[in-house]
């Protein structure tokens, strides 16, 4: 018979065992009755032939054990048994499965969830074809529109990617994306409100080098990128199909409206493809030939050194990464060398040969997040695993106690001739059993668990376009941390269980192991237990306190009551240098400043924690022969009212200040020390970006302000005025006073009586985007606590656990000291000692192990060392406090035995 056959056999056997034993004993009767037939015909008589039929036969008790053999799966067989046995055995024993089931479902679904976020942040694929073969040139950390020739190696121009790939020889296609994301409002044709719209403006290439198809329609060509402006084509992703056009099947023949410029959409990509930015999902993608046409209206298609976009390319087959590395850099050299322009000085071309383009895996796909929350999740990935290994000690202290419990029932089974494999292997199929229970409740809680962290690092604004649902990879995940879990705190106790002397153990478990309470076992994982929970305290105290040190920073600034809004004028057909623009800012900023309860009001480039306007500026005296990067904001007159950023000398900007009068700044604190060190700065002139520019007066020194984060040193910032630079602006600022939903609503009617198209979006408070700048931090602070404070509430449930079966198993001996004179007080101190001792062991070898793990983490606290005293004493004093708490009850009831009661045990 085939295998296939023989499987089939057998699985008709497990699912039809009753039938199967039916026909059996009916076969074995004929048989039995055909050889009786036999030796009657010889003429033996009836009972004796009957006698004679059975010994020819033979045990058949034994025929039925080798004919299940033969037709079924013992093994399986046995396991079903196991398992029937163990789950009856655990419902046998209520408390012990509910907080075993608890601490494994905690501790499990915790490990799932915190990887399932690690998994989508860091680790998972993206949806492209041979991933692995992908690489960046640059590190991704950048981002924006550079101009610094040569050092800037994460960004490119289009230019350059052309000439990168036409000259290389290690990539089999490249392409190019913008670095930054265009959160842009536009209308699908025969419709008449704007909508937000997450365009992505990609190379001709991006979709054929990705290996990437289209579901509809077809994607974009290199022939779509190939002329400025002549192909207004557009593919769009399938989660925007599905949400903007309800997947509307004539989908390919709609037109977008963005700007002023209608795009045909062409094709609609793949429902698994969301581009190569992970928490960025793409909803358009736009060729670089249409960017002069896609707000805000980028000029950069064929500027040398308009340096703004990421530059990917697929490996050729048997091509290393340090090939690809050495052939990229000596082909960035040549290009660079050959591209003519403004920035192509000879001091700059002396530094270019120092200049280096690292490759990275482009794999796992670009990421802000990755880079934001990369150490955070690690760090939580370990105190979960902790938090998980103290839930194992703590389910193997209980097992170990109930299996002492149990002795007489093991010598019982031992004694009938149960061999000591087979009692350890149903001793561990029921901790499996229990694992398996406690994983499923742990998936159940890690759902739930995933949609808050997602909560959690989105920072309470939109959702982060991740996808940590439940998949075959997280399954796979749980499963071996639950069979690891299982073995970690089965083996041992099954073990140790089974390890018995009969004739003691048969007279009711008062032999050796009835002491098993008292090991030196069972203390050890209690010890390992408090051990770990201090590491966990110390951890959290750490991170809790750093989390309070950042935000009782000075920024600066002050961050209450101010509402913030983004418009988008780039949207509704105002161009960058169009007189209107500046006047729609400053008839907004009259009206509103003129509501009720309002204050000041301006717009703004920036305010806090948004990127920056990085360029060069030359200090007459100063700095004539070198650049000083300096970060510009351009601002309104009510800016510094509204931020109530205090001015310390000077003035500030008034109606004066206009496109035609003299170019003015007012700068910071640490700008004017450093490049105006023996001078008053105010009447003094410098320059942005070159010689050539107009020379710019500083009338101004204000506050020195949080730019770009709560723990960055004091920047060079200076600020100008939008009437003398104009450009978009979308950041607008209110101060006021009253309830902040009038004031929001009462805004947005006034912005939408000076242009009812306007775009409002990201309505917020400045104290809300300050709290958001540290969610990384504030992730962790509260994860860690929360993992924290249930790690000691585990080791109080082992102590209090351990504690209650040591006065349950010593209830002769206290009974007798009672008897014999003991004092109450003195009995709850034989408890309380044993407590202490135990607790304070674990607390001596956790100090040493969180001294050591402190300056693993001491980059990322802010205000404290790793070893902050504080911190470790209030995390030593809180947990004495709850285990002597916790042990207190055992203690009590010990010292209220009954003698009389306790003597009867004996």
């Amino acid at each position: 018979m085939s295998w296939t056959g023989e499987f089939a056999r057998r699985i008709r056997m497990l699912l039809h065992r009753r039938q199967f034993d039916v026909d059996l004993e009916e076969e074995m009767r004929l048989h039995l009755e055909l050889r009786q037939e036999q030796q009657m015909e010889s003429g033996m008589p009836a009972g004796a032939a009957r006698s004679a039929a059975q010994r020819k036969f033979g045990n058949a008790t034994r025929i039925r054990e080798k004919s299940h053999m033969t037709w079924g799966w013992e093994w399986f067989e046995s396991l079903v048994q196991d398992v029937s046995y163990g789950a009856r055995s655990m419902l046998r024993s209520p408390a012990l499965t509910i907080v075993a089931l608890l601490s494994l479902a905690l501790g499990i679904g915790a490990n799932t969830a915190i990887f399932s976020l690690l998994d989508a942040v860091m680790l998972r694929s993206l949806p492209v074809k041979n991933p692995s073969q992908l690489v960046l040139l640059g590190t991704g950390t950048s981002w924006g529109t550079s101009d610094s020739f040569p050092s800037n190696t994460d960004i490119y121009s289009y230019p350059f990617y052309r000439e990168m790939q036409k000259k290389n020889e290690v990539f089999s296609d490249v392409a190019a994306i913008l670095s930054m994301r265009n959160v842009i409002h536009g209308t699908v044709e025969g419709r008449d409100g704007a909508e937000p719209m997450n365009v992505q403006l990609v190379s001709g290439t991006y979709f054929s080098m990705l290996g990437v198809p289209a579901l509809m329609g077809r994607a974009l060509t290199d022939e779509d990128d190939k002329n400025e402006g002549g192909h207004p084509v557009a593919v769009v992703s399938y989660a925007w199909w599905k949400r903007s056009l309800a997947q509307d099947p004539s989908v390919l023949n709609k037109r977008l409206k963005i700007g002023s410029t209608l795009f045909s959409i062409v094709g609609v990509a793949p429902p698994e493809f969301f581009g190569t930015q992970v928490g960025d999902s793409s909803d358009i993608w736009i060729p670089l030939s249409m960017m002069k046409d896609v707000p805000p209206n980028q000029q950069g298609y064929n500027d040398n050194f308009s340096e703004s976009l990421y530059l990917m390319g697929r490996l050729k087959p048997g091509v290393s990464m340090a090939q690809a590395t050495s052939n990229v850099n000596l082909i960035y050299q040549q290009i660079m060398r050959g591209l003519s322009g403004p920035n192509v000085t000879q001091t700059n071309l002396e530094k270019l040969p120092s200049t280096q383009v690292p490759l990275m895996s482009m794999a796992t796909g670009l990421s802000s997040l990755r880079r934001e929350f990369s150490d955070p999740l690690k760090i939580l990935m370990v105190v979960v695993a902790l938090v998980l290994l103290i839930a194992c000690a703590n389910i193997a202290n209980l097992l170990l106690a109930r299996s002492t419990a149990r002795a007489r029932e093991l010598a019982v089974r031992q004694a009938l001739g149960a061999g000591r494999m087979r009692l350890i292997r149903q001793l561990l199929t029921e901790s499996l059993l229990l694992a398996m229970v406690g994983g499923a409740l742990g998936v159940g809680f890690a759902s739930v668990a995933n949609r808050l962290l997602l909560h959690m690092v989105s920072g309470g604004m939109e959702t982060v376009p991740l996808d940590v649902s439940i998949n075959m990879r997280l399954l796979l995940f749980t499963l071996a941390i639950t069979v690891i879990t299982a073995v970690l705190f089965g083996t041992i106790p099954a073990f140790r269980a089974t390890k018995l002397q009969l004739t003691d153990a048969l007279k009711d478990g008062r032999g050796p192991q009835g002491a098993g309470a008292k090991s030196p076992l069972a203390k050890a994982l209690v010890i390992s237990q408090v051990a770990l929970s201090l590491v966990l305290l110390v951890g959290a105290g750490l991170f809790l306190r750093s989390l309070v040190n950042l935000t009782n920073v000075d920024t600066g600034f002050n961050k209450e009551n101010v509402l913030r809004l983004h418009t988008d004028p780039s949207s509704v057909g105002y161009k960058e240098n169009d007189p209107r623009l500046t006047a729609l800012y400053q008839q907004i900023e009259e009206r509103v400043s003129a509501l009720p309860g309002v204050r000041a009001a301006s717009y703004s480039s920036f305010t806090f924690h948004e990127g920056s306007w990085n360029n060069n500026v030359v200090v007459a005296g100063y700095n004539a022969d070198q650049n000083v990067d300096v970060k510009h904001n351009v601002v309104g007159n009510g800016y510094f009212a509204a931020m109530q950023i205090p001015l310390l000398a000077g003035r500030t900007f008034g109606t004066h200040d206009t496109a035609t009068s003299q170019k003015v700044a007012i700068i910071g604190e640490h700008m004017a020390r450093t490049m105006f060190p023996k001078v008053n700065p105010i009447g003094h002139h410098y320059r942005i970006g070159s010689l050539d520019s107009p020379e710019i007066e500083v009338i101004g020194i204000v506050k020195d302000v949080k730019f770009k984060s709560l723990q960055e040193k004091p920047v060079t910032l200076d600020y100008v005025p939008y009437t003398q630079h104009p450009g978009y602006l979308q950041d607008f600022e209110v101060r006021y006073t009253g309830d902040f939903s009038t004031i929001s609503t009462a805004v947005q009617q006034t912005i939408h009586g000076v242009d009812r198209n306007l775009p409002i979006t990201r309505v917020t408070t400045l104290n809300e985007q300050v709290a958001r700048s540290i969610t990384n931090q504030r992730l962790v602070a509260q994860l860690s606590m929360f993992f924290g404070l249930l790690a000691v509430f585990l080791s109080c449930i082992g102590i209090y656990g351990l504690m209650s079966y040591v006065v349950a198993r010593r209830t002769n001996e206290i009974g007798i000291r009672m008897a014999l004179g003991a004092e109450r007080s003195h009995v709850r101190w034989l408890v309380m000692r044993e407590i202490v001792l135990l607790v304070g062991v674990g607390i001596a070898i956790g100090v040493p192990i969180t001294m050591a793990g402190s300056r693993l983490v001491s980059n990322m606290l802010f205000g404290l060392r790793g070893n902050d005293p504080v911190s470790l004493v209030a995390s030593v004093g809180i947990l004495l406090l709850v285990a002597v708490m916790a042990g207190y009850l055992p203690a009590r009831r010990a010292s209220r035995v009954d003698p009389m009661e306790a003597l009867r045990y004996e």
